[in-house]
């Protein structure tokens, strides 16, 4: 009797999960999927480092910014569903195992995209995902009556706009950033249309733990980014008290980061659906900057190495993605509904940060910037709790 109940256990109906249930925790198979996920981002910020040192900065830009959006919006898919549908069966994982396979597909096709802007390997990696995610979708459908309406949408609006990713491959070079420009506002659109029928059962709690990790395995991506360069410098005899800087400014701005975002103990993942987007989909500047702090961080120490001209682009690769994160971080987390006076000192921060890429010693500027802001927000919150 035993063997058939387990048998039982590993073939469920995939009803969703209780909202409200205590203790939902990340399972470890969601943590392995994030880290063949920031396989993925590290190999693209790897190649933003690269394009920031060889000087073509614009074009690896914009293929940064495709690149990262498919890794993210991939991300994104699995984890609101799997917060909404996750019952950890042998199909469940089967189906899962197939999404991680598309993923390390999708990340060995960054090189070729940002090298050449040839997407193929990617799509595939992509299309891989996308097949097993609808297939999830599918049995969703047949169990969840409830919200048929709703996951028919996603099972609709996810295949259509898969067909145009693929159609994609085969339109002209000079049309294709208008198509995908057009294919990514309609994958965002899918969650939109396909709520607004009723919403599914994701966990808030479990979505912001979700988040969470992905910005420290992120964040832990830049430290390690930064800690290659300074060891290459090392094993050339180059290493001399500005590296010093940039190490000890390094390590502050990166504990800043992580202290600035998980300082933020409500999320807006509930209430109403405008505002539950603009929280998960704020999230991809918040990822993107992470990352590309960490590719700046190398890319500074690699050409302030070669010479001092190159010093303005070098502190610039640092600030401006740090900026980015800042003002994404304020927005998603509504960190501008603050007092006044901390509003103000924030600006004036800002304006700071800003100037330190003319400093000789920018990075360390910047993280000594971060902290002292940190430590005036603070300070200030805790007076007036009194």
């Amino acid at each position: 009797m035993s063997d058939v109940t387990n048998s039982k256990a590993l073939f469920k109906r995939m009803l969703p999960r209780n909202p409200h249930e205590v203790h939902r925790a990340s399972t470890s198979l969601e943590l392995l999927f994030d880290l063949v996920f920031v396989t993925a981002v590290a190999l693209a910020a790897a190649r933003l480092h690269h394009s920031m040192v060889e000087h073509h900065l614009a074009q690896g830009l914009l293929s940064y910014v495709m690149v990262f959006f498919a890794i993210w919006w991939a991300w994104m898919g699995f984890s609101w569903f799997a917060s909404a549908y996750d019952v950890d069966d042998v199909p469940y994982r089967l189906m899962v195992f197939v999404q991680l396979a598309g993923a390390l597909v999708m990340a060995a096709g960054v090189p070729s995209a940002f090298d050449a802007g040839n997407f193929l390997v990617l799509t595939i990696g992509f299309v891989i995902m996308r097949l097993a995610q609808i297939g999830q979708w599918m049995r969703a459908w047949r169990s969840d009556v409830a919200r048929r309406k709703t996951i028919g949408r996603y099972i609709k609006g996810l295949s259509v706009v898969q067909l145009g990713w693929v159609a994609l491959l085969f339109v002209p070079a000079q049309y294709k950033m208008i198509g995908f420009c057009i294919l990514a506002v309609l994958e965002l659109l899918i969650p939109s249309w396909a709520e607004s029928a009723g919403s599914t059962s994701y966990h808030p709690e479990h979505i912001v733990e979700r988040y969470g990790l992905f910005t420290i395995i992120v964040l832990g991506e830049s430290i390690l980014s930064s800690s290659n360069a300074l060891q290459t410098l090392v094993s050339k005899g180059q290493f001399d008290l500005s590296f010093v800087q940039t190490a000890v400014g390094a390590v502050l701005i990166v504990f800043t980061m992580w202290w600035n975002y998980f300082q933020q103990t409500e999320h807006d993942v509930v209430g109403n659906l405008k505002t539950v987007l603009l929280w998960g989909y704020g999230h991809f500047f918040i990822f993107a900057a992470v990352a590309a702090v960490g590719a700046g961080l190398s890319a500074h120490i690699d050409l302030i190495g070669v010479a001092a001209d190159n010093r303005v682009s070098a502190n610039a690769v640092v600030v401006v993605p740090v900026l980015v994160y800042e003002l994404s971080l304020g927005v998603v987390h509504r960190r501008f509904d603050l007092t006044r006076r901390i509003s103000q000192v924030w600006l004036l921060n800002v304006a700071l940060m800003v100037a330190s890429i003319w400093t000789d010693s920018a990075v360390l500027y910047l993280g000594l910037l971060m902290m002292a802001f940190l430590g005036f927000k603070l300070w200030h919150l805790r007076a007036m709790s009194y």
